[in-house]
């Protein structure tokens, strides 16, 4: 961050000024809100964002989500019909 550059804003200036914080962001580097004197939330660029929180590969895993079930007599309650099994003609 450049020195001399202001990176605190007061929320009401903050919405006032949002496109001048929003630029600020993305060359000088983080930008903190306050309210009452206090910092709530902090404006990064999209980069830094990505460098901070890289995004999780999404796979889905179905062996994986089954097994995550959290009841885990789940698989003893499997209904059935009562008696032997039907006769099924594949031809």
């Amino acid at each position: 961050m450049k020195v001399g550059k202001k990176s605190e804003w007061q929320l009401q200036t903050a919405k006032n000024r949002f496109s001048e914080v929003v630029n600020r962001a993305i060359t000088d580097g983080a930008q903190t809100i306050t309210r009452h004197g206090k910092p709530v939330v902090v404006v990064l660029s999209q980069e830094e964002f990505r460098r901070l929180a890289p995004a999780k590969e999404e796979k889905f895993d179905l062996l994986e989500h089954l097994l995550a079930c959290p009841d885990k007599t789940l698989h003893k309650r499997v209904f059935r019909t009562p008696g032997p099994p039907r006769d099924v003609d594949f031809s």
